[in-house]
C-alpha cells in the first residue's frame, strides 16, 4: 500500500470510526474527498477485508434502529436500507432477517399508542391522520386499517 491508498484508508477509518456506513456512501465520502479511484478501490477492499467495513452488518444495524428505536414498518425500512446504496438483494434479505424477529400488527399498535396518547379514535379526522402517519411510518394499508378498525371499535390493542 502506497502513500496515497493509505491516506485514503485512513480517512475510511475516521469516516467508520464516527458512524457505521455502506459501501456507496464511504466511496461518494472518499470521492468527495478528490481521492484516485484507484487508491478508493484499494482503501474499500482493505476495509472489507479487516471486516471494518460491512454492508451486511451495516443493513442489519440500520433495519433494528429503524424498527425498534423508530417503529418503522417494512416499506419505510427498505427505503431506508436502499438509500444507503445497499444491494436490493442485501435489503430483501435484512428485512426478512428483521421483520422474521418481530410481529408486524404489534409495531403498527405500538406507533399508534405512541402517537395517539388518549388511546381513543376521538373522530374521523383523527383517524385519517392516523392512518396517513401509519403509511407514511411504512407499513401495509390493510394492516393498518384493520389495527385503527379494532381500535374504534373499542377492541384492546392485540385482540382479534
Amino acid at each position: 500500500m502506497d502513500s496515497s491508498d493509505r491516506k485514503a484508508y485512513v480517512a475510511g477509518l475516521r469516516v467508520l470510526g464516527r458512524r457505521e456506513v455502506s459501501t456507496a456512501q464511504l466511496r461518494q465520502r472518499l470521492e468527495r474527498q478528490a481521492y484516485d479511484p484507484a487508491d478508493i478501490d484499494a482503501a474499500l477492499a482493505r476495509l472489507q477485508a479487516e471486516h471494518a467495513l460491512d454492508d451486511r452488518r451495516t443493513a442489519l444495524a440500520c433495519a433494528r434502529s429503524e424498527v425498534r428505536l423508530k417503529g418503522r414498518g417494512p416499506a419505510r425500512v427498505r427505503l431506508r436500507l436502499r438509500a444507503l446504496g445497499l444491494d436490493p438483494a442485501l435489503v430483501d434479505e435484512t428485512l426478512r432477517a428483521v421483520f422474521g424477529d418481530e410481529d408486524e400488527r404489534s409495531l403498527v399498535e405500538r406507533a399508534l399508542d405512541r402517537r395517539l396518547r388518549q388511546g381513543t379514535l376521538s373522530d374521523p379526522a383523527t383517524e385519517r391522520r392516523l392512518h396517513r402517519f401509519l403509511l407514511g411510518q411504512g407499513f401495509s394499508p390493510s394492516l393498518v386499517r384493520d389495527v385503527l378498525r379494532h381500535r374504534r371499535a373499542g377492541d384492546a390493542p392485540g385482540d382479534d
